[in-house]
């Protein structure tokens, strides 16, 4: 076919010559095409350059073979003249009707079938084979780019009817090639281990350190060349350069050798440094907090940081578009460097937009209320990354990145678009645990932290396992000012049995309701009033000394196996500092509370609780993988006035308690105080008056007593810890925002400061020893271990193996958890 068409080209310009000699011209009577099934007749004369009517000489008739073939419609064209008229004999290119790709995992099939529409391989259009052959060629060096030389790639065209093709990419991809050796030359200041310790590319690496890669890569090796030169300006070495790089390809393309070639030079050191440009009046104290020092070895990190904190500066003042640039000049006789700051501020930029993408379920108003930066405003950077900060914060925002968008023929105006990954802000949660005392339990409730939409929280409640049942409703308007004064309230109604829970004997039923108002204080701060109702029920008491200390005052002598009943009204107030960077999974910043609850007078009890709650998260790597997270928790309570002549004490309903989060490796609620039971000692005298036989006292020495498992709870505790968070293994980066792996150390008590030991004093030296000094805070406990942590569709999942590190008789183990819906 090739050859026929350069022979009909050949005939044709020999005759268009010899025609073009002799002026030999005639009129156009007609222009037929002969062969088109696909393309239309006024698409295919489009590109004919005469029309009917035309005079014109045969050697345009052989132009025209050129156009037609650049439409790329045909695959084979001839002409011919039949007197005046004009035959084009066409055949037209196959039309793709479907691509299939098979044998990829490096290469999606989203990035491939794109890659092939921007090359105009689609359904649809026509076949061109040079551009098929070309993409072939691209993909190979792609493939040999990450290392993979034994890779290859083949597009199988299969010819069907109706002048139609399908496309079959059959790849075959291999394993890249691993890095047999990196050989350095050059290089005296600094050895090869040092060197090759701080680049990514790995060599020969055993096979048990799978966590690192050896895989060739040529933009690694780019990037290590980078790494390597920043590593040498670092130490002041201005003219190190790797002058060329070569890898070498083992005979059978599975492992290639690496060489740098480098030269050092000499250390340079700062004479000098001077700011030119426009520094907009802040010259002065730009100077003072510049950390370039003087006749200090150069670092080029110090000035790379230099530049960019005096662009972030002057991006506070609307000037986003600021360059810095360094321009070093070298002294090669006294090895000293002067260095010139040129800044350009630019022009100050406004922001015209702000938009969202990604929002499906939240409202844009809901997202604009957490802006610090304006539209109509100067652009700012710091309020870029505030606004961020505050979204991230929000629990049902994963993640937030933006980007600052150039208005075409505006160079001062900008638009700004926030790009939002929401996260399930609707959870289903539970609990499951088991203990030797606890058995199987399990507790259940909804919670929307983003109802319909509008960044409002709203959650029921309802709890049935062994120990208690709950139904409790509650309400948040996050933003029922546009000041952001929020609003919400609780109404719930609680059967609670201790005994279940590894807690002393007793019943409480509590029905309870009441508002809660917070306002911020500054842009972290927040400062909240709650007040509530109570209404409670005790019974069920067991004789415990803990339990009588508080009981006593309240008994009714003509009644005393009655129901205790209380009215309490709480005043609760709080203040919240939040600088974390995520609502979900924070790695940077910390959040402290501080909380105050007091009854008010009219309540039937009165007391004072308060709570101490900090954390701190410190990221070790710029992509915060790596992070560690100290915690800190205190808390006291204790009652004030009197009753009867007895001063009253904090209820033991309101006693601190070890949760299971708390002090991990520990069965929840076996630490702290036990139940104390004392049995006075008598013998049976003579009768009494009422004609019953009369008990008689004969002394403490005589008591005995009985300790139970069962806590009590204290007034006061402290729960504290160390956790070093790590990347997951073997996960995908896709799940980093959604799966957290952890190390952890524990450290915590509970104990009670009103037991006094004193008072068994005159009990037997056996019963002594049964006690301890549950009002010693040195008794804390340790525990370690690892949690992995996965926010799920249906709510956060917590995974915990553990194991104590320092316990004390009496104390049970949890080694293995896991529990649904605890709070992060």
């Amino acid at each position: 076919m090739i050859m026929k068409r350069i022979l009909a080209g050949l005939i044709l310009v020999s005759t268009s010559l010899y025609s073009n000699a002799n002026d030999d011209k005639f009129v156009i009577e007609d222009i037929r095409v002969e062969g088109l099934q696909r393309v239309a007749l006024g698409a295919a004369l489009t590109h004919v350059p005469f029309n009917v009517g035309d005079q014109i000489s045969e050697y345009y008739v052989g132009q025209s073979i050129k156009r037609l073939y650049s439409s790329g419609l045909f695959a084979d064209i001839e002409v011919f003249r039949d007197d005046n008229v004009i035959v084009f004999k066409v055949v037209e290119r196959p039309t793709i009707s479907e691509i299939e790709l098979d044998g990829n995992s490096d290469l999606k099939d989203e990035q491939l079938m794109q890659s092939l529409e921007d090359s105009n391989i689609r359904v649809g259009e026509s076949l061109d084979k040079a551009i098929l052959t070309s993409v072939e060629n691209s993909i190979i060096e792609f493939y040999h780019s990450v290392g993979k030389y034994n890779a290859s790639v083949e597009a199988k065209v299969t010819y069907l009817p109706r002048n139609r093709v399908k496309i079959l990419f059959e790849f075959n991809e291999g394993d890249a090639a691993s890095i047999r050796q990196i050989n350095l030359i050059g290089n005296e200041v600094f050895d090869d281990e040092t060197l090759l310790s701080i680049i990514e590319s790995k060599q020969n690496l055993a096979w048990w350190q799978f966590m690192d890669n050896d895989r060739y890569q040529k933009q690694a090796l780019q990037g290590d060349m980078e790494t390597i030169k920043d590593y040498y300006l670092d130490y002041g070495y201005l003219k190190f350069n790797i002058d060329s790089t070569q890898v070498s390809v083992a005979p059978d393309k599975e492992s290639v050798y690496v060489t740098f070639n480098v030269t050092e030079g000499e250390p340079y050191k700062v004479k000098s440094f001077e700011l030119i440009g426009d520094l907009l009046g802040q010259g002065d104290f730009i100077k003072k907090i510049i950390p370039i020092q003087i006749n200090e070895t150069y670092n080029g990190s110090v000035v790379t940081y230099t530049e960019e904190m005096i662009t972030k500066y002057l991006g506070r003042f609307g000037y986003a578009n600021a360059k810095v640039t360094t321009f070093p000049k070298l002294n090669d006789e006294t090895k000293e460097v002067e260095l010139t700051l040129n800044v350009e501020p630019g022009k100050r930029v406004y922001v015209r937009r702000i938009k969202f993408t990604g929002n499906f379920a939240t409202s844009d108003e809901v997202l604009r209320r957490e802006m610090r930066q304006f539209e109509g405003s100067t652009l700012s950077n710091n309020l870029l990354e505030l606004s961020k900060t505050l979204l991230q914060r929000q629990k049902y925002i994963e993640s937030v990145d933006y980007s600052v968008q150039e208005i075409p023929g505006e160079d001062d105006q900008v638009d700004v678009v926030f790009n939002i990954k929401e996260q399930a802000s609707g959870s289903f949660q539970a609990g499951v645990s088991y203990g030797d005392y606890t058995g199987l339990a399990f507790n259940a409730s909804i919670q929307q932290d983003n109802f319909l939409g509008t960044g409002n929280s709203v959650g029921i409640s309802l709890n049935t396992w062994k120990a208690q049942q709950t139904i409790a409703l509650n309400y948040m308007d996050n933003y029922f000012t546009e000041d952001g004064v929020s609003l919400g309230g609780q109404i719930a109604y609680s059967n609670y049995d201790a005994s279940k829970v590894n807690l002393v004997t007793y019943s409480r039923k509590t029905v309870s309701v009441g508002p809660t108002l917070s306002w911020p204080v500054m842009e972290n701060n927040r400062v909240s009033v709650g007040f509530a109702f109570k209404n409670l029920e005790v019974s069920s008491l067991q004789s415990y000394d803990q339990i009588k200390v508080f009981t006593e005052p309240f008994i009714d002598p003509s009644d005393p196996d009655a129901k205790f009943k209380f009215r309490n009204y709480e005043a609760n107030l709080g203040w919240t500092r939040n600088t974390l960077n995520r609502g979900v999974f924070p790695s940077d910043g910390s959040s402290q509370y501080y909380g105050v609850k007091v009854t008010t007078p009219g309540s039937d009890v009165e007391y004072f609780k308060m709570t101490f709650d900090s954390k701190f998260y410190f990221p070790l790597s710029r992509d915060h993988q790596w992070t560690v997270l100290a915690r800190f928790e205190a808390n006291y309570g204790n009652g004030f006035g009197s009753l009867n002549g007895n001063d009253q004490i904090l209820p033991f309903w309101e006693n601190f308690q070890q949760r299971s989060n708390d002090l991990r490796g520990f069965d929840s609620n076996t630490i702290g105080p036990r139940g104390v039971i004392r049995t006075p000692s008598s013998i049976t005298g003579g009768p009494n008056e009422f004609g019953g036989v009369e008990n008689i006292y004969i002394g403490p020495e005589n008591d005995t007593l009985t300790t139970t498992f069962r806590s009590t709870g204290g007034n006061a505790s402290v729960f504290g810890g160390l956790e070093l968070i790590t990347p997951t293994p073997f996960l995908k980066e896709d799940f980093a925002n959604s799966v957290r792996t952890s190390v952890f150390v524990d450290f915590g008590n509970v104990w009670d400061t009103e037991f006094n030991l004193d008072s068994y004093a005159g009990l037997s030296e056996t019963e002594q020893a049964k006690l301890v000094d549950y009002s010693d805070p040195g008794r804390y406990r340790v525990s370690t271990g690892v949690s992995l942590q996965w926010l799920s569709p249906m709510g956060p999942l917590v995974f915990t193996w553990s194991r104590p590190l320092r316990e004390f008789e009496g104390d049970e183990h949890e080694v293995f958890s896991f529990n649904i819906g605890t709070t992060f």
